[in-house]
C-alpha cells in the first residue's frame, strides 16, 4: 500500500464522524428512541461492536434487520446512518442491528465482508438474548454497505445454513474489478474508486471474487427477495441496474426503485420523494418478517 494512500485512508477513517453530513433532514421517525445498546459479537476476525436500536413497543417476534453503513470501506462510523436505523426501528417495530465493522487502511478484504456475514449469521442463530429466528433476519446497506449486504446474502446462500429474508441494496457498489468507462461527473469519482481498490482490495485477483464483486457472480439463483435502490445521476446506478436485472433473470423477486435527478446522496437530495422511498423499504422489511 502506498504511503500516500495509507495517509489518505487513515484520515478519512479518523474524521468521518465530522465530515459525513447527510440524512439529518430525513429524521421522519425514531428521534424519540433511546440511545442504541452496544453489544459485542464474535466473528472469525475478532469481536465486533453492534448497536441495537429497539422499537418502543410491540417488536415483531424473532425479527431483526442487520444494517451495514457506507463510507467506501474507508470510513468507520456506523452513526452516519443513525437517522436510518431510527426510522426503520420506529416504522417497522423491528430491532435494527447497526454493525461497526472494520475498514481500510487497517484491514483489507475479506475482513469486513467476513465480519458482516458472521454477525448476520449470529443473528440468524438466535442472537443470544435477542432471541431471533433464522427466517426473520434481513440485511441491507448503502453504497459500500450495499456491497456488504449483497455479499452477505451470497455468503449465506453458499454456506447453505441460512438465508436472509430480504436484502436491501441501496446505491450499491457491486463491481470492484471491471474498469468502467463512465466518464461522468458526480460524487463517486474514479479517484475514490481507485483508492478503495488500492487500500481495501489491494490484491487485484480478490476483486474478481463474487463475494467482493457480487455483480461478477456466475449464479444469482437462490438469493433472497431484493430491494434495489439506485439514483439517476449516480455513477453506481449501472451496478444496481445490472444487478437487479440479473436477479430477475435468476428468478429472484426484485423491487427496483430509482430516484430521478439525484446523485449518490439520493435521499437527502430529494427529501420529499425520500418519504415514499423510505416508507416502501420499511414496508418491504416488515412484510418479509411476517
Amino acid at each position: 500500500m502506498r504511503l500516500s494512500d495509507r495517509i489518505t485512508a487513515a484520515t478519512m477513517h479518523a474524521t468521518a464522524r465530522w465530515t459525513v453530513r447527510y440524512g439529518e433532514e430525513l429524521r421522519f421517525a425514531g428521534s424519540e428512541l433511546p440511545r442504541p445498546r452496544a453489544i459485542r459479537v464474535p466473528t472469525r476476525h475478532g469481536r465486533v461492536r453492534v448497536y441495537v436500536y429497539e422499537p418502543l413497543t410491540g417488536p415483531v417476534p424473532g425479527a431483526a434487520h442487520v444494517h451495514f453503513h457506507g463510507g467506501a470501506f474507508l470510513m468507520r462510523y456506523p452513526f452516519m446512518d443513525d437517522w436510518w436505523c431510527r426510522y426503520l426501528a420506529a416504522t417497522t417495530n423491528i430491532p435494527i442491528l447497526n454493525v461497526d465493522f472494520r475498514t481500510a487502511p487497517y484491514v483489507t478484504y475479506p475482513v469486513a465482508h467476513h465480519q458482516c456475514h458472521d454477525i448476520a449469521e449470529w443473528a440468524a442463530a438466535g442472537g443470544n438474548d435477542l432471541k431471533l429466528s433464522s427466517d426473520r433476519i434481513s440485511v441491507g446497506g448503502f453504497s459500500s454497505g450495499g456491497n456488504l449486504a449483497a455479499s452477505v446474502s451470497l455468503q449465506a446462500r453458499d454456506g447453505g445454513r441460512w438465508l436472509p429474508a430480504l436484502q436491501v441494496l441501496g446505491i450499491p457498489a457491486l463491481d470492484f474489478h471491471t474498469e468502467h468507462n463512465h466518464n461522468e461527473p458526480g460524487m463517486i469519482t474514479p479517484q475514490l474508486r481507485q483508492l478503495v481498490r488500492r487500500t481495501y482490495f489491494p490484491d487485484p485477483a480478490s476483486r474478481r471474487e463474487a463475494w467482493a464483486s457480487p455483480l461478477l457472480a456466475t449464479d444469482l439463483s437462490g438469493l433472497p427477495p431484493s430491494v434495489v435502490l439506485t439514483a439517476e445521476r449516480d455513477v453506481l446506478r449501472h451496478d444496481g441496474r445490472r444487478y437487479a436485472a440479473r436477479l430477475r433473470e435468476a428468478g429472484v423477486p426484485v423491487h427496483h426503485d430509482e430516484t430521478p435527478g439525484t446523485d449518490h446522496y439520493f435521499l437527502t437530495e430529494d427529501p420529499v420523494r425520500a418519504r415514499t422511498t423510505m416508507a416502501m423499504v420499511a414496508k418491504s422489511i416488515r412484510a418479509a418478517m411476517c
